[in-house]
Order: structure tokens, then sequence, then C-alpha cells
């Protein structure tokens, strides 16, 4: 599919592919049973500078405007994917935080941060995560607040879900001055939630050891993280109150975690291709039905999200919001698919370490939880109902804090 893309982005993909193959592939398995974090892949990617891909590149980055080539930037997303869809994870949070500084940071902001990524290989993430809602054994509540101070802003609570936790040096917050919650479980206003930038170097934020111990996506290092009091200056606020929500932002970082989906399975695809071929199973009709259906799942992925891009850079954005939707529901469905019938086609023999198999079945069952399959489902439905729909976190009932974003006439 790299047919779609001029002749300068296909040879960024194909050497960031080479990078992936000789360098990040045999490091994924390390990671994923030590539950590290990939230092050294990102580091790879510093010195092949492909670390900085929305910094502009007058800045010294690749300049992939997140509004005229997303669709280069997800498939650099699919490439990692292909060989570690944890690295892709902690890789969607750092590219994802370009996007934020590049689309509302002021010239000062973006001299600054973008230096650091630039020269030095700063890494960043981006944290929301801030469930309300408690499980069985769980004994410390989930949650930030946030109050304005002279000079700027103190942060104290708990997030969840911290990717990168261990190896970002800066992270955006999305925090909320009406409570807990962040941007996905908040329900107060949305004039409330802040873009807030921490430097992770400051004493009073730690990530709590033992915290993240999941089946699968282990190299992510997504701990729960602790605000004891923190501050961040004035100049640490993105944008201003409310705008992540009123510019639908988190609409643009949706389809994203198709790339990802779409790497894992189309790695388990080639792998099963590989098995079938070398086990003489060729001639075998009903595994000529499971790698047929592979295939279409796989071409099908790449054609929406080409769609959605395309959309997004003719500057059609309601409808681009809209695909975003669908496109997040097939993706995540047709990589499931595709992973199932690969194990069906390989047999159990690829569940066993060390198939690359097995790993990708844990960790693209884990990862396509992000969002709920069925919200997704029913959020497009009440679209088409002409129903009020909330297209970036695909609430069940969309309250007044997402007025804005149910709203697609831009």
């Amino acid at each position: 599919m790299n047919a779609f893309l001029a002749d300068e982005r296909r040879e960024l993909i194909e050497r960031l592919s080479r990078l992936c193959r000789d360098r990040f592939a045999s490091r994924a398995e390390i990671y994923d049973r030590t539950a590290t974090f990939p230092t050294e892949d990102f580091d790879d990617l510093f010195r092949a500078e492909l670390h900085a891909p929305l910094v502009p590149v007058s800045s010294g980055g690749l300049g992939l405007d997140i509004k005229n080539d997303l669709f280069t930037l997800w498939m650099m997303t699919k490439e990692i994917a292909k060989v570690d869809m944890s690295f892709a994870r902690c890789w969607e949070g750092h590219i994802n935080s370009q996007a934020l500084l590049a689309g509302l940071g002021n010239e000062r902001q973006k001299s600054r941060w973008f230096e650091g990524i630039v020269t030095r290989g700063e890494k960043w993430a981006a944290w929301s995560g801030e469930p309300q809602s408690c499980i069985p054994g769980q004994t410390a509540p989930v949650g930030t607040t946030v109050r304005v101070v002279r000079g700027g802003y103190v942060v104290d609570g708990r997030k969840m879900f911290a990717t990168s936790s261990t190896g970002a040096r800066w992270a955006i917050l999305l925090t909320n001055l009406h409570g807990p919650g962040g941007a996905r479980h908040a329900t107060a206003p949305a004039d409330g939630l802040l873009i807030l930038i921490c430097d992770l170097l400051d004493p009073s934020v730690t990530s709590e050891e033992g915290s993240w111990d999941p089946i699968g996506m282990r190299g992510t290092v997504s701990r729960v993280v602790r605000f004891n009091k923190t501050f961040l200056p004035d100049d640490h606020l993105l944008g201003v109150p409310g705008q992540y929500v009123r510019d639908h932002w988190q609409t643009r970082f949706s389809p994203h975690y198709c790339a990802s989906f779409l790497g894992g399975a189309q790695a388990a695809y080639e792998y099963a291709l590989q098995y079938v071929r070398t086990s003489g199973k060729s001639n075998d009709p009903y595994v000529q039905h499971r790698v047929a259906v592979m295939g279409l799942n796989v071409e099908s992925a790449h054609l929406w999200l080409r769609h959605v891009a395309d959309l997004w850079r003719g500057g059609q954005q309601s409808e681009a919001i809209s695909a975003g939707s669908r496109v997040r529901y097939l993706v995540e469905r047709w990589a499931t698919d595709t992973l199932e019938y690969a194990i069906r086609a390989c047999g159990a023999r690829s569940l066993l370490r060390p198939s690359s198999l097995e790993r990708i079945y844990r960790d693209l069952s884990f990862y396509v939880r992000h969002d709920n399959a069925d919200h997704v489902l029913a959020t497009i439905g009440r679209e088409l109902l002409g129903e009020p729909h909330d297209g970036s976190f695909f609430l069940m009932q969309p309250t007044s804090r997402l007025t804005d974003s149910t709203s697609h006439n831009d």
C-alpha cells in the first residue's frame, strides 16, 4: 500500500521498515518479558532522524503536517507495530504530543520544546486516564485535581495508563479545573479542561512500581503515576481551556490506533503465509479461505485509512470525523478477525514462545480495549439516526460538556 505515497514518502517508510526489521524486532521479546520501556528503539529513531515527524522542517523535523500527511504518519506507526505494538503505542504518545505542540503551542513554546526533541531526542507522552469507577480490590482512588495559583497551576492526584511512564522526559496532561476525570472520564463542563506540560524529572512526579503487570502491551510501561502537588508554570499551558474538546483533537488521534491494530494484523497475516507455505498446507481449501479473508482485511484497512487521511487533507472535517469513527470500529474487527484466522491456519504451536504470533495475540487483545467497540458502533448508529453523538470518546450519553464535539458542522 506504499503505492499511495509520493516517492520521498515511500523512501521514508522503507528506511523505517529496515530499522524495524534490523533493530526493533530483535528487542521486542525482551521488552515484553521484562515490561521495560523501549529506550534503545527510540534512540535508534533519533539517530536515524525519524524521531520528530510532526516537527516542522524549519525546526529540524520531518514536517509531516497533521492535516496533510496523516497517511504517511499512520504508515510509519504501522511499520513499528508490525514488530512491536507496545513500542508503537509509546511512539503514538510521542508524536501526538508533537501534534498538540505544533497545533496549539505559541512560538516560544514550540521553539523551546521542538529544540529538545530534535537536538536531544527528548521523549514525550500524553496522559488523560482517570477512570472514576472502582474495580474489585482497588484501594486508592484515581483522578487529579488542578488549581490555579500565582504563576501557574498545581496538580495533585493519580493517573492510570500513563504510557511511557519510565521513559518519557515530558508529558502532556489532560486535567480539569472542575474535578477528576481527565478528558475521557470527566463529567464536568469542558471549559475547565486544560492541556498542561509536565517535566517528568520533577521529584513530585513518581510512577508506582508494581502497578503495570498486564497480559499484553507490557513494554508501554503504562504505570499509575502520582502527582504530589506538582507545580506547572503558566507557560506550560497549551492553548486555552476547553480547546481539546472544542476543536475535536481526539478525533484526529482515534484513527491512529487503527494503524497499530493494522500493523499487528499484517504481521500475523505475514506469519501465517510463511507458516502455511513451509508446512505444506497451501492446498487445504479451508486454509485458503482464511488466507483470503486475512488478505482482504489487511487491504481494506489500508484503503479506509487512506480515505480518512484524504478527508482531513481536503479540509472535510465533519466527514473526516464521521469516517474516523467508522474506521476505528472496522479496523478493530478486521484486525482481531485476521489474528483469529492466522491462529486457526497455523494451529496451537503458533501460540508458543518465541512465536511472534503469541505476543501479537496478547498485545492486540489488550490494546483494542482502549475504546469500547460497542460504544463506537452505537456512536455510528446515533449519527445515522440523527441523534446527538460523541465522535471523540464515544460516550453512550453525550453530556453538556461535549456539546461542541457532537456538532460536526465546522
